[in-house]
């Protein structure tokens, strides 16, 4: 044991040493840290404007533009009810109505769909689908106005229509060449989908170019991954 004493000390102060150098300098131990650097992207000058690279993306200032151009239509026709015609010509039917009432013969079929003001004269444009064989056409405006449309013009082969109403202080929009669309472009569909009020939805243009679906004669179709119900049929 004599013959190792003198290793005692130089233990002992390198230990000592140890204690000190982690006592002030923790990090010796620690493992290797690699450090990322993140740079912000500069986006490109003509997006800047547009609500990209300013904070949360938002769309409210193309909707506060374009809303209230958008309106509401609701069509109704009359229509013979089959059910009805039958049983005002049974026997069996005509002793339950008294004093010589007779069934309804027509009924009141509606359809709802939307519109776009075009101009401040009040025209409209919609499919035709939206107002077809319509008795009566009522255009519900975003301001809560309400007017009647008459029919300036119909074509079933592209399934577009004119209407026309008769107001003031009209809220217009400009109709842009979908040439200028590409497939990737952020779109927005404004309408009245299920009767419920104007609704938007946001999606992108999934293909241009679109035929031979078998809906129209001419077609010419924008696919779009945007929700569109009923409803929304001429926004």
């Amino acid at each position: 044991m004599r013959n190792f004493s003198f290793l005692g000390w130089p233990i002992v102060t390198g230990v000592l040493i140890a204690v000190i150098l982690l006592q002030f300098f923790p990090n010796l131990l620690a493992p290797p840290v690699t450090t990322v650097e993140i740079k912000e992207t500069q986006l490109p000058t003509n997006l800047i404007g547009q609500g990209l690279g300013n904070g949360p993306v938002s769309y409210s200032d193309a909707v506060q533009k374009a809303a209230p151009a958008v309106v509401n239509i609701y069509s109704s026709k009359k229509v013979e009810d089959k059910d009805n015609e039958a049983r005002a010509n049974d026997p069996l039917f005509r002793r339950f109505y008294e004093n010589g009432d007779q069934p309804q013969r027509q009924r009141v079929r509606s359809s709802l769909g939307s519109g776009v003001i075009i101009n401040s004269q009040g025209y409209i444009i919609t499919n035709n689908h939206v107002i077809a064989e319509a008795d009566s056409i009522i255009i519900a405006l975003h301001d809560g106005r309400e007017a009647e449309a008459s029919v300036i013009g119909m074509d079933p082969e592209t399934d577009l229509a004119i209407l026309k109403i008769k107001m003031n202080n009209l809220p217009t929009i400009t109709l842009s060449p979908s040439e200028n669309l590409r497939v990737g472009d952020v779109v927005l569909a404004i309408g009245n989908p299920f009767g419920v009020g104007q609704t938007v939805t946001m999606g992108i243009v999934s293909a241009t170019g679109r035929n031979r679906l078998g809906l129209n004669t001419y077609e010419d179709f924008l696919q779009t991954d945007a929700a569109i119900n009923p409803g929304n049929s001429g926004g």
